[in-house]
């Protein structure tokens, strides 16, 4: 399909339900309306060579989407043509990420390694017909040879080979007769063609590896541009839905459907991928930000993977939300990160049970509570969901308060705690601050506060309380590790600058580790459990280390919505 066609389509393209647009649902509407296509597959193809990010997860959303919406099949492949790259472990976590997301692929597990031998079939067929040959040009003379955007190429001394020696030369490549990088395999096309990817391409290179797949059967591998396509035609795919990076493959793409026998004749389409502000999504960079340990592991939330959002706190309907309201489109563009919080946010405020945690500890002893006063408040789990029942909170002479909550000599808006003032326990009663207890070093050690009974559920007239406050009871309280995460980097674009270090926009502060002090009731939270943490933000027990009693809840997303304040002022 040609860019113009896409463009067109994509101007009276119909819109996603929170109102972006989405130019590939009009169009395969109106394939299927004019009796084009009968029933949709399309595929999504990763490579197994790390962790699935957010920009992947785009891309299952358009593929495993349309396929739904349209009553269609979506397969899952690996196009593994580089074990040198490729693990086990990516292959499983990619078939976790997708399942986690809530989407199944059609029949089983696919792999690009499955058609190796048809693909090295049509590969002597391209020989046979005189339109590939084996080339002995080293890696550096072939990007010599091939030209620029500006020159073109110049054929290599290699390419008029006859059709039996190029053969014979590839059998030898096969069965392992030549080192690395001594031959390839390439298509002859055209080396003077503007497009640089018909530039006799290549198909085959040697490669002793040992394949996760297939073993050592193989010394020579195909290329990805070679794979894809013809991968595609063998799973009988409709529409091959790619992002804009591979648009200047597709020439080559209907190149090799257009001289090979292939069983069907898929059509590539391209969308813009999905770039989000302050992160990277670089499989490069992001192995380089593990290896080196800037991160812990693939999935640490810092990260911008799947399995990263995941153990940070995100939920599957957060993320499609998020792509869905990004919508589909051909324009580049950079998504603002603030929508990606504002879509978790969003889910949570409607979903995720109430509790009341403390980070920064002062302690505060109510004078007028007797040592054994044990009063338990009965109180919602979540404000507006009866369904989420009831938690209870119990109140003793001594609780925990946030320090920033209290204020020696405070500004004339500070309406929390300060010498003389007052105000509202969440959840309880009022309360007066009448002394102010320090240390030897000068710090506030403690606070002497009174309660004033009369005040629960209700503000006695004349009497103005404008400050509310969280706690938990310092006898009942558990102890809790809270990891405050914040973007990983400072920069925007931190990879704009191609030839910079981007680790040099890290940011130090984008893990502060504290102990907090929770409310009884998550002392039995499941790892994986969300929650608002009242006043504070929304947060999610760690999937790995609240294990064995211990409790580390990782931040999600914080109370501020700054995503609203942008569409108040874009409206």
């Amino acid at each position: 399909m040609s860019v113009e066609r896409s463009a067109s389509a994509e101007n009276h393209t119909e819109k996603t339900e929170t109102g972006a647009t989405n130019f590939l649902r009009n169009q395969i509407r109106d394939e299927i309306q004019a009796g084009q296509v009968e029933s949709i597959v399309t595929r999504f193809p990763p490579e197994p060579n790390g962790f699935l990010h957010i920009g992947h997860a785009k891309s299952i959303w358009v593929n495993f989407g349309l396929a739904e919406q349209f009553g269609g099949r979506c397969h899952l492949r690996f196009d593994d043509t580089n074990p040198a790259k490729e693990e086990q472990a990516y292959i499983d976590a990619i078939q976790e990420d997708i399942h986690w997301l809530g989407y199944e692929w059609s029949g089983n597990v696919r792999f690009a390694s499955d058609y190796f031998d048809q693909l090295y079939a049509w590969a002597q067929q391209l020989v046979r017909d005189g339109k590939a040959y084996v080339d002995d040009l080293s890696p550096e003379e072939i990007r010599e040879y091939r030209g620029t955007l500006t020159e073109p190429g110049r054929p290599s001394p290699y390419r008029e080979r006859g059709v039996e020696e190029n053969l014979a030369l590839l059998e030898g490549m096969r069965e392992g007769e030549f080192d690395e990088g001594t031959k390839v395999l390439r298509a002859k096309i055209d080396m003077t063609a503007p497009n640089i990817n018909l530039r006799d391409p290549i198909l085959y290179r040697i490669r002793h590896a040992h394949h996760h797949q297939t073993g050592d059967k193989w010394k020579i591998y195909p290329s990805y541009d070679f794979t894809h396509g013809q991968s595609d035609a063998i799973e009988g795919i409709t529409h091959s839905l790619c992002t804009l990076e591979f648009e200047d493959h597709r020439p080559l793409y209907e190149w090799f459907l257009a001289n090979l026998p292939v069983p069907a004749k898929p059509k590539q389409t391209e969308f813009a991928r999905m770039n989000v502000n302050y992160t990277v999504t670089s499989k490069r960079k992001l192995k380089l930000l593990v290896d080196e340990q800037v991160v812990d592991g693939w999935d640490d939330p810092r990260m911008p993977t799947i399995s990263g959002l995941r153990r940070r706190g995100y939920t599957p309907a957060s993320l499609r939300k998020f792509c869905d309201m990004t919508g589909v489109s051909r324009a580049a563009n950079v998504v603002d990160i603030a929508m990606l919080h504002f879509a978790i946010r969003s889910d949570l405020e409607d979903n995720a049970p109430r509790a009341m945690c403390v980070l920064n500890p002062l302690k505060v002893i109510l004078t007028n509570v007797k040592a054994d006063h044990d009063e338990v408040f009965e109180v919602p789990g979540h404000p507006a969901r009866d369904d989420m029942g009831t938690r209870r909170l119990p109140l003793t002479r001594e609780i925990w308060i946030d320090r920033d909550d209290f204020m020696e000599e405070p500004p004339k808006k500070f309406f929390r705690l300060a010498p003389g003032k007052e105000v509202r326990l969440r959840n309880g009663y009022v309360i007066r601050c009448d002394e102010v207890v320090k240390g030897d070093d000068g710090e506030v050690d403690s606070l002497h506060c009174s309660v004033d009974f009369d005040t629960l559920g209700k503000n006695p007239e004349g009497r103005k309380v404008k400050g509310v406050i969280h706690w938990v009871s310092a006898e009942y309280s558990v102890p809790v590790e809270v990891r405050l995460y914040d973007n990983l980097f400072l920069e925007e674009a931190p990879d704009r600058d191609k030839d910079a270090d981007f680790l040099q926009h890290l940011n130090p502060a984008s893990l502060v580790t504290v102990q907090g002090i929770g409310e009884p009731a998550l002392a039995a939270v499941e790892p994986e459990s969300r929650f608002q943490f009242e006043r504070v933000g929304y947060f999610c027990a760690d999937r790995h280390a609240c294990r064995d009693g211990k409790l580390v809840f990782n931040r999600t997303v914080g109370l501020k919505d700054s995503w609203a304040k942008i569409q108040q002022k874009q409206g």
